[in-house]
């Protein structure tokens, strides 16, 4: 288990590294100067070549990546050109507002999928099971900025019953009790949009997973001794039918960063997605290499977590002589 685990370490290191080489590369290729965001047109020559210099843009690519990587590697990821203080400080604010985005979403859409999945598999090929496959299929389908703006427009300003964006109000009095209740409002309509098509997934997958576990011999010889309903879905089919998804929870973590930026720029949500995209726009390379960093990280401690968690459950795996 030890090599195992090694051997996945490695090659996610690896694999974060050339994530890292990748986006370093392409943003000082592409068009645009990060110093111009100093640059007057009443500022002399000399004191821009002095600005650039201080930004380390004067030295050639090779030596500012050789440069950068030693930084990089000692946990000291450089200051923002966009922000003016330390990219760590931005990423730290901005990562703690997404988690509580993205851990919400993680939970809810779980739940219900979970809940979904198993009531269709059980009213199989009824008009409940059909009913539950179109709907999901067709909020799957929809564009998620799309929807958003769709319910900004009903539930914001029509209706004027959630607010249309941001974290907090921005006259907010009163206790702790208050402030949480605020921070819920503001987090109904951009969670319940980021967690549709992952609804969606997990209740397709629970409910094809159930299906083929309830079709199973062992499954047909609980029934034949008569054990009660519920024990059989609950205590053996579920249990077997959930395996597969503990590796799908763990791909589901680069496509909920990836669904964050977009709900994230629509709901001014200040998390790491609208910094990402703010950053991008301001060619601030420091944020964005450290954002593509905590990107790529996550991902790929996803995909380990994921594997190391069905290294455990899946005895099968075990047999097969891993680790």
């Amino acid at each position: 288990m030890i090599g195992y685990i090694g051997k996945r370490i490695f090659w996610s290191l690896v694999i974060v590294l050339g994530i890292l080489t990748l986006t370093f590369i392409i943003i000082h290729l592409a068009p645009g100067d990060p110093a111009s965001i100093y640059i007057r047109p009443e500022i002399d020559a000399k004191t821009v070549a002095t600005i650039r210099r201080q930004m380390g843009l004067e030295k050639p690519l090779l030596q500012q990546y050789i440069i950068w990587l030693k930084e990089f590697t000692t946990g000291n990821f450089g200051i923002s050109f966009s922000h003016k203080r330390a990219v760590s400080s931005v990423i730290g604010e901005a990562t703690w507002n997404t988690l509580q985005l993205t851990v919400i979403v993680f939970v809810f859409q779980l739940i219900v999928g979970v809940c979904l999945g198993m009531y269709a598999a059980i009213r199989h090929n009824t008009r409940s099971d059909q009913s539950i496959n179109s709907l999901l299929l067709f909020f799957y389908s929809l564009p998620g900025f799309w929807l958003a703006l769709m319910l900004i427009s009903l539930f914001s300003l029509k209706l004027g019953w959630l607010p249309s964006g941001q974290m907090k109000s921005i006259i907010l009095t009163g206790g702790i009790v208050q402030q949480v209740f605020d921070r819920i409002k503001h987090l109904i309509l951009p969670a319940f949009i980021l967690s549709l098509p992952f609804i969606a997934i997990t209740t397709r997958f629970v409910r094809g997973s159930l299906l083929d576990v309830l079709g199973q011999d062992y499954i047909r010889t609980a029934r034949a001794y008569g054990l009660p309903r519920n024990k059989i879905l609950f205590l053996y089919a579920l249990k077997n039918a959930l395996l597969p998804l503990v590796t799908l929870l763990g791909l589901y973590l680069p496509f909920l960063l990836g669904g964050s930026v977009i709900i994230e720029n629509v709901f001014a949500w200040p998390g790491m997605g609208r910094v990402t995209v703010n950053a991008i726009f301001a060619h601030d390379f420091p944020l964005i290499l450290a954002t593509n960093f905590i990107a790529a990280l996550t991902i790929v401690i996803g995909n380990l977590i994921s594997d190391i968690l069905y290294f455990y459950v899946d005895p099968r795996i075990r047999m097969g002589g891993i680790g």
